[in-house]
């Protein structure tokens, strides 16, 4: 992409829109300004300044369209930028470049990005980049918290933190051939006119595969796993446990109670909850309070007390509750509240 004067008009627009039951927000950024750019870039957690770099001047016209829990974007730069960002990100970042060079300061060694060649970003992969202009590529961000459901059911246990992508990705066949495509195309629908406006469903989908395709293909810490047979059916008196504690979930239970109200032993039933689902009764039954407590969160108008929605779902230690959120959700509960 060669300078023009479409980069010295800064512009900003905003467009919400929703359609059934998806609604998403389109937002533009371009010009000439570096602390603009930083602004458009930065997330209420994760701040990012931007500076250029030599006498060249700089360009930039970015177009991201954010969805519930995925996002995606079309950027494109001129001239040479680097970055910088200061706090933690709370979304996977997969950058698909289609001209140009992008350099990410690795924790180890540098990772570059150029056509041809993903990258795959987790939590605090780095902290600097260096753009070398002409670039465009394609973005897709996804929540912490929407890889780790997607995951938690794939292997029909908790998983938290880091999935452990490789960094790098091939675009020009295979998965992030496919991937590169999806997401242009889920871009390209919805915006302007685009057809996708009036498909949620659709919408859906795209976002969904988007998801799977990168669980399921691209190399991370619980590829073996996902590689191996389907767990066995959860026997009966396990089911019976899952069932009993879904229903008594905002209720102080013990372990006997659930191990009576499935008819067996407490230790049978810690046995079956290992040997079937790869966890404890009591981590399970933690896990589904995370989850209702996280589902108020995300609801919640501001007017309920954090400490009430913790305490409605049996979470009697502030501190702990925050520092386990946190852990499942990557963000602490009072930022899962502003979002």
């Amino acid at each position: 992409m060669s300078a023009s004067s479409d980069w010295h008009a800064p512009g900003n627009l905003v467009q919400p829109s929703g359609v059934a039951n998806v609604s998403f927000r389109a937002t533009v950024q371009n010009g000439t300004d570096a602390d603009q750019l930083a602004e458009a870039l930065s997330t209420p957690t994760s701040k990012i300044s931007v500076s250029a770099e030599g006498t060249t001047p700089i360009g930039y016209r970015c177009n991201f369209i954010s969805m519930e829990d995925v996002s995606v974007a079309d950027c494109s730069y001129e001239g040479s930028i680097s970055s910088r960002r200061d706090g933690v990100a709370d979304k996977l970042s997969l950058f698909l470049p289609t001209q140009g060079m992008m350099l990410f300061g690795g924790k180890r060694e540098p990772i570059y990005s150029l056509p041809g060649r993903g990258v795959i970003l987790e939590q605090g992969a780095v902290r600097g980049t260096r753009i070398v202009g002409p670039r465009r590529h394609f973005c897709l961000f996804i929540d912490r918290a929407k890889i780790a459901a997607q995951l938690t059911h794939m292997c029909e246990r908790t998983i938290s933190g880091d999935v452990g992508f490789r960094t790098d990705i091939d675009l020009t066949a295979g998965p992030g051939f496919l991937l590169q495509q999806l997401v242009s195309n889920l871009h390209s629908g919805l915006s302007g006119n685009g057809v996708l406006q009036r498909s949620p469903l659709a919408v859906k989908s795209l976002c969904d595969a988007a998801v799977y395709l990168l669980l399921e293909t691209c190399p991370h810490h619980y590829s073996e796993e996902l590689a191996r047979s389907a767990p066995l059916p959860a026997p009966r008196h396990v089911k019976w446990a899952m069932d009993f504690m879904q229903e008594h979930i905002a209720e102080p239970i013990s372990l006997s109670e659930i191990a009576m109200a499935a008819k067996v032993s407490v230790r049978t039933l810690q046995q079956g909850f290992r040997q079937f689902r790869n966890t404890t009764p009591i981590a399970y039954l933690h896990e589904i309070r995370m989850a209702a407590a996280h589902r108020d969160l995300l609801e919640s108008d501001g007017t309920q007390a954090i400490a009430e929605i913790a305490l409605r779902w049996g979470f009697t230690h502030l501190g702990r509750f925050a520092a386990d959120y946190r852990k499942r959700f990557g963000l602490l509960p009072s930022q899962t509240v502003k979002r």
